[in-house]
């Protein structure tokens, strides 16, 4: 794991979080069937991370450069905000949602693996990279997880930033609550 000297200082400013998806979301590897048809693996507490930086009120976003039903799927299973697919140049991508959400790139995390991802990656405010990032997308982070991209990279970082904000001790209230009531959970593990 690497945390820059001011990696907490720029995660509680966070308001949104862009997320590629191959090599990040998932492993990296494309599993493809005797159709065509291409299989991918995403992790549950990745997911579920996600769902839970939703409830705390942050905004999530999906640039990545290929097309493909299953990130369709996926991002409509978590309900992220926006997801722009086909996306080779990412910082034109990028500039569209940040206007969308009007923001200013400190307010920005993205989550990285690749060379692809370095024009949006050292623009915003906060870059993470997943642990098997290539070594110029590490070398630019201000956060990389311990995990690789697939393998709960997104939950770590998504916990961080949490706990910056001051989110994750009223998450963990909420689920070790005598109250807690499963039933008004939007996603479970997803």
């Amino acid at each position: 794991m690497k945390i820059s000297g001011d990696a907490l200082d720029r995660a509680r400013r966070i308001k949104l979080i862009i997320f590629d998806v191959d090599g990040v979301l998932t492993d990296g590897g494309l599993r493809i069937g005797e159709r065509g048809e291409v299989f991918k693996v995403f992790h549950s507490r990745d997911g579920f991370g996600i769902t839970l930086a939703q409830s705390c009120g942050i905004k999530t976003a999906i640039i990545t450069g290929r097309n493909s039903e299953i990130n369709s799927y996926r991002a409509s299973e978590l309900k992220i905000s926006v997801v722009m697919q086909g996306q080779m140049n990412k910082r034109d991508a990028y500039k569209k949602i940040k206007e969308q959400f009007d923001l200013t790139d400190e307010e920005i995390c993205y989550i990285a693996d690749d060379v692809i991802d370095l024009p949006v990656f050292v623009q915003v405010g906060f870059g993470a990279a997943v642990g098997d990032a290539s070594e110029d997308v590490i070398e630019r982070a201000h956060f990389v997880a311990n995990n690789f991209g697939g393998h709960g990279a997104v939950r770590e970082i998504l916990e961080f930033i949490l706990k910056a904000k001051g989110f994750w001790q009223e998450i963990i209230a909420r689920y070790t609550s005598p109250d807690f009531d499963d039933k008004k959970l939007t996603a479970l593990n997803q």
